[in-house]
């Protein structure tokens, strides 16, 4: 293949339109100088431009897309991403989640999926952080009995909570709405799936976090789409996808769960659900809900070059 990812990315960056309002990477230098246009309109400097060009270009030039079949925690699960996803480690998705998309510190997970068609600095973007949490087996005869109603109830509570820390770390506060996706669970596939509509601070555009997990013998994959609530449709039509490209290798799987030598969980699908799982590992009931800020460069899509990407290459490999 003679053009990498990469090059198709940056080469997109020449097509970028700049939005005024500064993204993290400027937050801690001078402000963007404003000008007016004849009708009295803002408008951001040439200058400006030039930096936001310039940081963008080194930003995505420093991240390494991964494609193929990605081999997760030391073989404990697979992505099979095909022509459609990428896929970025731990220490890219770190950058992407707190500098380019202004969430507090934190790890990267096993790393995150992104479809091909966006860069994680596109508009349009949206991307799905991987964890996996050692959980132990989760047993699952609970499912049919939760009353959901009553668990956002304590949702939304609990998320109050965690608003107050942020507020007093220095960022925006947080709401849950309510659901986007009612819980949805699978028990033939043991993959568990609902959507929680977020606001941000004063942000006009909801955040949409889109959560899956998939149960395993000693815990569960942990998958969360961030995206805008306007992008519910486009993320309803990926999960079917997510599902099928993502699963535990033999010996891993729910069902080599062997009673006498592995343990069983704490909690079970209503667990997952309300995030209490992380309470009992030391994180805080919603410490997994990420926002992504929209204010970035709308990069052309290269949607037209994915066959030139894609098509001339096999499947690799990459373990993470």
């Amino acid at each position: 293949m003679k053009l990498s990812i990469k090059l198709i990315f940056l080469a997109s960056m020449l097509y970028a339109s700049v939005y005024t309002i500064p993204p993290v990477w400027a937050q801690d230098s001078d402000p963007v100088e404003q000008q007016t246009d004849g009708n009295g309109a803002s408008t951001t400097s040439a200058a400006s431009e030039q930096s936001y060009e310039e940081w963008a270009q080194n930003f995505l030039e420093g991240l390494k897309m991964h494609t193929g079949t990605i081999t997760l925690d030391d073989g404990r699960a697979k992505l099979e991403l095909g022509d459609q996803f990428y896929f970025l480690s731990a220490a890219d998705s770190k950058k992407v989640l707190e500098e380019a998309w202004g969430n507090p510190p934190g790890d990267g997970g096993l790393g995150m999926i992104f479809p091909v068609q966006y860069t994680p600095l596109s508009q349009a973007a949206w991307g799905v952080t991987v964890h996996f949490e050692e959980l132990g087996y989760v047993n699952d005869g609970d499912a049919a009995d939760i009353n959901y109603d009553e668990l956002l109830h304590e949702m939304v509570t609990d998320t109050d909570l965690e608003s107050e820390e942020r507020v007093e770390q220095g960022y925006d506060a947080i709401k849950l709405i309510g659901w986007a996706s009612p819980p949805y669970y699978d028990a033939e596939t043991k993959k568990l799936h609902w959507a929680k509509e977020i606001k941000f601070g004063t942000s006009e555009v909801n955040t949409l976090n889109y959560n899956v997990r998939i149960l395993g013998r000693k815990g569960v994959l942990v998958l969360n789409f961030i995206a805008s609530m306007d992008q519910l449709d486009e993320i309803n039509a990926q999960i079917p996808k997510v599902f099928e490209m993502t699963n535990f290798e033999n010996g891993n799987r729910y069902q080599d769960f062997d009673p006498s030598i592995d343990t069983v969980a704490a909690v079970g699908i209503g667990g997952l659900i309300a995030g209490k799982v992380l309470a009992k590992t030391g994180f805080l009931a919603v410490a997994l809900i990420f926002l992504k800020k929209f204010w970035f460069v709308a990069v052309a899509a290269f949607i037209g070059l994915r066959k030139k990407i894609f098509g001339e290459k096999g499947d690799t490999e990459t373990k993470v």
